[in-house]
């Protein structure tokens, strides 16, 4: 179980998923001997939401790919930026355009930062269209931000190091993840993150983020400028980063689900 977001935010899924997942995810976790989720916070949404009993749930964290963490050529980054038409120093989001990713919050907190200290970033949201988006345009629109908010669709994998090398702020202001690798992918690229405190974010950024509400446009924008403006706090959470990434990884993951399947098998 990846996560439960659908039952914790149902008016954020498409009526036709919520229906399937409604119908799907508590019959198949019911008849499962053990349910795997991928956090901390989503094992106890497990526990709480759909009854199951502790000692059935495991937490198996997901892991980062060591591509993040090597380093992205220049002419790399240049060119990434160029195929996504991103000429500006810029404040990356990432992520299926859906309402969960609460990208109009981040939307309405770059327009408080741009007014507040003026600056010249763009902020460049990445993801595929998926389902009651028509927030995000219609902020834009009434923010008149058409020429600073960049939305150039699915952000091919291979690109994705690129982008977030090239970024100088990585801002994830969902609503709920059941793990939220994008954080941990930008850390790893050494690019400073402004996350939520919400779900299992604290429990994957740890002290390497800025952590504040999601519903709090202000310290949104404030934290971002905070990451713009203080080097010393860019390279104090970049190297907690690149630290906190080191805590999660696939070998480890492997090993864990063997584990499972051998305790299954005992």
């Amino acid at each position: 179980v990846h996560d439960l977001s659908f039952m914790r935010y149902p008016e954020c899924s498409s009526p036709p998923l919520l229906e399937y997942l409604m119908r799907s995810v508590p019959r198949s976790v019911a008849r499962a001997d053990l349910v795997l989720a991928d956090s901390e916070s989503t094992r106890r949404d497990v526990i709480e939401l759909l009854g199951v009993p502790e000692d059935r749930v495991r937490t198996l964290y997901a892991g980062v790919e060591e591509r993040f963490s090597r380093p992205v050529a220049q002419e790399a980054v240049a060119a990434a930026r160029a195929r996504y038409g991103i000429a500006r120093p810029y404040i990356l989001g990432l992520g299926t355009l859906q309402p969960r990713k609460n990208f109009p919050t981040l939307i309405r907190a770059y327009h408080l930062l741009r007014e507040a200290h003026g600056v010249d970033h763009c902020l460049v949201i990445g993801g595929g269209r998926g389902w009651l988006d028509d927030a995000i345009y219609a902020t834009i629109a009434e923010l008149h931000l058409e020429d600073d908010v960049a939305l150039p669709g699915f952000v091919d994998d291979a690109d994705l190091p690129a982008l977030y090398s090239g970024a100088d702020v990585f801002a994830f202001p969902s609503l709920y993840e059941g793990f939220g690798i994008p954080i941990l992918e930008a850390m790893a690229c050494g690019t400073p993150v402004v996350s939520a405190d919400a779900s299992s974010l604290p429990e994957v950024a740890g002290d390497a983020a800025l952590l504040v509400s999601p519903h709090d446009t202000e310290a949104l924008a404030d934290a971002l400028w905070r990451l713009l403006d203080d080097g010393d706090l860019r390279t104090t959470l970049v190297a907690r980063g690149r630290r906190q990434v080191e805590r999660f990884g696939w070998p480890s993951a492997a090993r864990a689900l063997r584990e499972a399947y051998t305790s299954l098998a005992g």
